[in-house]
């Protein structure tokens, strides 16, 4: 679609002057005049109207030039209407190309939901086959197993644990994306809860010869919350800082409490990583996104879980905050509700 500039109502109504010589009140010659005794009283201290000017000059009387002003007004009055019916015209129009490019975007981010949800759902089948299989070679319940043998059924089983991650993420993400995510909210003792996420990161971190800490500040126990989404939301947080914190790095999960109330929880990961520049960190949040997503990229994943880690907190009614700085780290928190126990 063309895009016109605004023009402004002056532009379509005559100046006074070419008014005047257009209505035959004037003839060119004497508006030149007339602008040249303008300038000359300026240039002497006393600034003139071009109206006073003519006055005094007798080219025009003044009820001559009141009629002139007035219809110049009248004229700037009906330039002015006819450009606010042209703007609200436009507004109209621009409303409705935007409201029908919502709707596109609306229908397009369903289908990627229902695919997404679908494909998942097909993956799961195969992949449940593939571990029967391997589970049962792995018994030996096809032959016996040479070393080299079973070292491939545990390379297999760690491939197909991490496949099966990512259908999980995806079909978690499918299930947001249509509003059909629910929670269980019951108090959770959060340093069981931290203690476990931390066991289970335990074994990569170790891998990349990387020191995992928890610090748990004495009397807390309970929050309010979804016990087995909020386990999943800080083992993402923690496979998340390892991945992104180079060996001989510091990642730890700290809970910790407000310090001039008790009954909120902050939960906290905070990492020696790469970091993030301050333009970049909205864009973590998004879906399928990588801040390098060039085909050698280092790191690798989906691009889903801290959208979803997103998702699953604000649910909770609470809200992530990230603090980062190249090249020496990221903290990534967020707050809860102190639960009762039961």
């Amino acid at each position: 679609m063309e895009e016109r500039s605004l023009i402004s109502p002056e532009v379509l109504v005559p100046r006074l002057g070419e008014q005047l010589v257009e209505a035959g009140l004037l003839s060119a010659g004497q508006l030149r005049q007339a602008l040249a005794h303008q300038r000359q009283s300026a240039a002497a201290g006393t600034p003139l109207l071009l109206g006073d000017a003519l006055i005094e000059l007798g080219l025009l009387d003044r009820p001559t030039l009141n009629r002139a002003v007035t219809e110049q007004i009248l004229r700037l009055r009906q330039a002015l209407e006819d450009a606010n019916r042209n703007l609200e015209a436009r507004v109209q129009q621009r409303t409705a190309e935007l409201e029908e490019a919502l709707r596109k975007l609306s229908e397009l981010n369903q289908l990627k939901a229902n695919f997404i949800a679908n494909i998942s759902h097909e993956l799961r089948t195969p992949l449940t086959h593939i571990r029967g299989y391997l589970e049962l070679m792995q018994g030996e319940g096809l032959g016996d197993l040479n070393e080299e043998q079973k070292k491939a059924i545990e390379v297999s089983f760690r491939a197909t644990a991490r496949l099966q991650n990512l259908i999980d993420d995806l079909i978690l993400f499918s299930q947001a994306s249509h509003g059909e995510m629910t929670l269980t909210l019951r108090p959770v003792h959060l340093p069981q809860l931290a203690q476990a996420a931390t066991r289970q990161a335990h074994h990569k971190a170790e891998e990349k010869k990387i020191s995992l800490s928890l610090e748990i500040q004495p009397g807390i126990t309970h929050a309010q919350a979804d016990y087995e989404k909020l386990g999943w939301v800080l083992s993402q947080l923690l496979d998340n800082a390892i991945k992104f914190t180079h060996p001989g790095g510091q990642v730890t999960l700290s809970l910790s409490t407000e310090p001039k109330t008790d009954t909120i929880i902050h939960i906290t990961v905070t990492d020696t990583g790469i970091g993030i520049s301050p333009e970049k960190i909205t864009e973590i949040f998004e879906p399928f996104h990588q801040l390098d997503g060039s085909a050698t990229r280092r790191y690798g994943g989906t691009g889903l879980g801290l959208a979803l880690v997103r998702e699953i907190v604000e649910a909770h009614g609470s809200l992530i905050e990230v603090q980062s700085e190249i090249g020496k780290g990221t903290q990534i928190s967020f707050p809860l509700l102190v639960a009762k126990e039961n």
